[in-house]
């Protein structure tokens, strides 16, 4: 398994109020599965999926990434581990407006120190279908080729697991169909993907579903 999560719990406190929003969790996710993490507002899946990143902690529980356990973790370590092992796509694309395409996906390889840092964007680029558009600034582009800049950038680290947060929520119906293929398709290469929705109609591109109510994995799922 490249995701094992063990009696997962986390707590917030919103004044005066204790907030249960992970309440002993229990996950498997196989290498090279694309599974959908869903669930209402307030469900627990955006607290979940700060973990997955490794943006986070819980409270108690074992998280294990490809066989680490990274539950417990510094945040320079996690870090680490974000700039390894995940690449993340986001609703709102998270591009730099005056940086261009190219540049905007090699900013994580620069970050690593990596010398072939401007050959492997290129190389990224061009698997989401956007060899001509490396030049141009996010704002040159639309909503659809931003995303494909966003998952170029996700993808040239050659992460472990591509984890999506709502992917398709700024995009229209159609374009957005479009994304999910490219997921799938990259899924097909043996990607593993996990897919953060409220969206059945996007959840259903996905093999599998988790679905979360009040912190708890809904069972049967």
């Amino acid at each position: 398994m490249i995701i094992e999560m063990r009696d997962l719990r986390k707590t917030y406190q919103l004044g005066a109020t204790t907030v249960c929003a992970l309440d002993g969790v229990d996950i498997e996710v196989a290498e090279a599965e694309m599974v959908a993490i869903t669930g209402p507002s307030g469900s627990g899946k955006s607290t979940l999926m700060h973990i997955i990143g490794c943006l986070d902690r819980p409270d108690q529980g074992e998280y294990r990434l490809a066989g680490e356990d990274v539950s417990r973790l510094s945040k320079d370590r996690l870090a680490g581990i974000r700039n390894r092992r995940i690449g993340f796509v986001f609703q709102s694309f998270n591009l730099l407006p005056r940086l261009s395409a190219l540049e905007n996906v090699e900013m994580p390889l620069l970050y690593a120190g990596r010398r072939d840092a401007r050959a492997r964007a290129g190389e990224a680029l061009e698997t989401v279908g956007l060899s001509d558009r490396m030049a141009h600034e996010p704002n040159q582009l639309s909503g659809g080729q931003r995303q494909r800049v966003a998952i170029a950038r996700a993808l040239v680290t050659d992460p472990a697991i591509l984890l999506a947060d709502e992917p398709t929520g700024n995009l229209d119906s159609n374009t957005g169909k479009e994304i999910l293929a490219m997921f799938q398709q990259l899924n097909a290469q043996g990607r593993t993907i996990v897919v953060v929705t409220h969206d059945q109609s996007v959840a259903r591109h996905c093999s599998r579903q988790i679905r979360l109510r009040d912190g708890k994995v809904v069972p049967g799922d």
